[in-house]
C-alpha cells in the first residue's frame, strides 16, 4: 500500500496547475503586504504599541523601530511580486517565509488562521518547482524549463486544504455555533452594511449561516475531488468566499482558498482554458522517496495534532484559549469584558489600580481582557517596569467576561500573583478558571 502511494505521488504530470497556482499565491501575498501597510495595519498593529505581544518565548522578537516596519512590509510584497513573475523564485519564496513568520511570532494582537496558513505555504512554496514553467527564470535561463512535477506537489496542497476545511467543520460542531451566537454578535456589528446589512440582521439568515457552514466546510474538498460535483463546488466556493470577503473583511483569505480550487481540476484542462496552450504533456511514471515520503506523513500527523491538542487541557478552549492557535479554530467564539490590574508593593503593601491606556492601545486592551496568555504577558511587563523604578511587586487581575453573550464570570483567579506564576505550555494553568465552573 505504501508502494502504490509513493508509486502515485511520485509520478511526474503536467505542471500547469501548479504553475498557475505561482501567479495567484505571489499576487495575493503581494497585496497582502502592500495592503498591510495601505490600510494602516502596519501602523496600528506593530509601529503605534508601546508594548508589543509577541509570542511567549520570543520576546526579543520586536518590531523594528521607525518607519523599518514599513520597509519590511515593502520587501515582503516585492518578494509576492518577484514570486507571481517567477524572477528569482527560491529566494523570493524563502525571504517571504523568513519575514512573514517574523511577522507572525512577533505580534498576537491580530491574530488570524490566515496568517498561519501563509506560513504553512510560504514553508512548502520554497521547495515547489512553481517557477520552472512561465517564469523570468526560464526565460533568462536561470533555470532549465520543464513542463511537468510531481504529483506530490499537487496532491500535498489537496491534502492541506482538506484538513483545515474538515477540521474546520469539526470545530462548528459546538452548541453556541449551532445556536448561531458567534455568527449573530458578527453580523449584529454589520447590519448597516449597504444592501446587505438587513439581511444579516434576520435571525433566519445567521441560522443559515451557521449550519450552512458547518455542512460546506465539511463537504467542499469532496465536492472538488469528484468530476460531477466539481462545478457545484466551483460556484459554491466563489460564493462563500467573497460573501466573507464582504462581511468580515479578512484580507487575502477567501482569494486564497479560491485560488486553491486550481489543484481539483486536470491540469490539461488548466492548461487549455487559462493558458490557452493545446501542447498534452505525457506522464511519466516514478516513486518518491522514502525520506520525502516520510517526512510528509510527519508534516501531516503534526496538522492533525495541533487542532487535537486543546482535549488534553482542562476546560473549555473557547474560553480558556488553551489550544487554540494554529487549530482552524474559526471565528467560533467572540468575548467581551474588562481585566483590571493592581500591583502591590511587596515592601509596603501599597497597592496600585494600572491605567493600562498608558501601556496598551484600545485594540489590545480589548484583545487582552478576553485572552490568558495575553494577561499574564502584561503582568510580566509591569513586573519590570516596576523594578525599573526599584520595586518589587505581585500583580493580580479582576476579571469580568462573556463569552459568546452568555454571563460574565470571572477568566482569572483574582488571588494569583501573575508576576511570580511561570506559563506552563504543556498543560492547563491552575489560575486560568474554566467556565464549567460556573455552569
Amino acid at each position: 500500500m505504501l508502494d502504490n502511494a509513493r508509486e502515485f505521488l511520485g509520478t511526474r504530470i503536467d505542471n500547469s496547475s501548479l504553475v498557475f497556482f505561482r501567479f495567484c499565491y505571489g499576487f495575493l501575498i503581494a497585496a497582502e503586504s502592500y495592503g498591510a501597510i495601505l490600510t494602516g495595519w502596519v501602523d496600528r498593529t506593530l509601529i503605534q504599541p508601546k508594548f508589543t505581544f509577541s509570542y511567549i518565548g520570543l520576546e526579543w522578537l520586536q518590531p523594528l523601530s521607525g518607519d523599518g516596519m514599513y520597509y519590511y512590509f515593502i520587501l515582503m510584497g516585492t518578494c509576492g511580486l518577484l514570486v507571481m513573475i517567477g524572477l528569482f523564485y527560491r529566494t523570493a519564496t524563502t525571504l517571504f517565509f523568513i519575514l512573514w513568520t517574523g511577522t507572525y511570532f512577533m505580534q498576537k494582537t491580530a491574530y488570524n488562521n490566515h496568517y498561519y496558513l501563509l506560513i504553512l505555504l510560504g514553508a512548502v512554496m520554497i521547495f515547489m518547482p512553481a517557477h520552472r514553467s512561465r517564469s523570468l527564470d526560464v526565460k533568462w535561463g536561470f533555470v532549465k524549463e520543464s513542463k511537468t512535477c510531481l504529483n506530490v506537489h499537487i496532491w500535498f496542497f489537496i491534502l492541506l486544504i482538506g484538513l483545515v476545511y474538515v477540521i474546520a467543520s469539526l470545530n462548528k460542531i459546538h452548541w453556541d455555533w449551532i445556536l448561531a451566537k458567534p455568527i449573530g454578535i458578527w453580523f449584529g456589528y454589520k447590519s448597516n452594511y449597504w444592501l446587505i446589512g438587513p439581511l444579516l440582521a434576520q435571525e433566519w439568515f445567521q441560522y443559515a449561516i451557521s449550519w450552512g457552514g458547518i455542512l460546506y466546510d465539511g463537504t467542499i474538498v469532496f465536492l472538488l475531488l469528484y468530476k460531477r460535483t466539481r462545478k457545484l463546488g466551483f460556484f459554491l466556493s466563489i460564493f462563500f468566499n467573497l460573501f466573507n470577503s464582504a462581511v468580515f473583511q479578512i484580507g487575502i483569505f477567501p482569494y486564497l482558498m479560491i485560488a486553491f480550487t486550481v489543484f481539483f481540476y486536470p491540469p490539461e484542462y488548466v492548461r487549455s482554458a487559462l493558458f490557452r496552450d493545446k501542447t498534452i504533456v505525457p506522464s511519466e511514471s516514478g516513486k518518491l522517496s522514502q525520506p520525502v515520503f516520510y517526512l510528509l506523513v510527519c508534516f501531516f500527523v503534526v496538522q492533525l495534532w495541533l487542532p487535537l491538542r486543546h482535549h488534553f487541557y482542562e476546560g473549555d478552549v473557547h474560553w480558556t484559549e488553551e489550544g487554540h492557535k494554529m487549530a482552524w479554530q474559526m471565528m467560533l467564539r467572540a468575548k467581551s469584558g474588562t481585566a483590571k490590574f493592581d500591583v502591590v508593593d511587596k515592601a509596603t503593601g501599597e497597592k496600585e489600580r494600572v491605567n493600562s491606556s498608558k501601556h496598551l492601545t484600545a485594540r489590545q486592551r480589548t484583545r487582552l481582557s478576553g485572552s490568558p496568555d495575553m494577561i499574564w504577558q502584561y503582568a510580566q511587563y509591569l513586573k519590570q517596569e516596576y523594578q525599573k523604578e526599584g520595586k518589587d511587586v505581585e500583580v493580580y487581575v479582576e476579571s469580568s467576561v462573556s463569552l459568546n453573550r452568555n454571563k460574565r464570570v470571572p477568566l482569572i483567579d483574582p488571588n494569583t500573583d501573575l508576576a511570580s506564576v511561570p506559563w506552563d505550555r504543556w498543560k492547563h494553568s491552575d489560575w486560568i478558571l474554566t467556565y464549567d465552573t460556573y455552569d
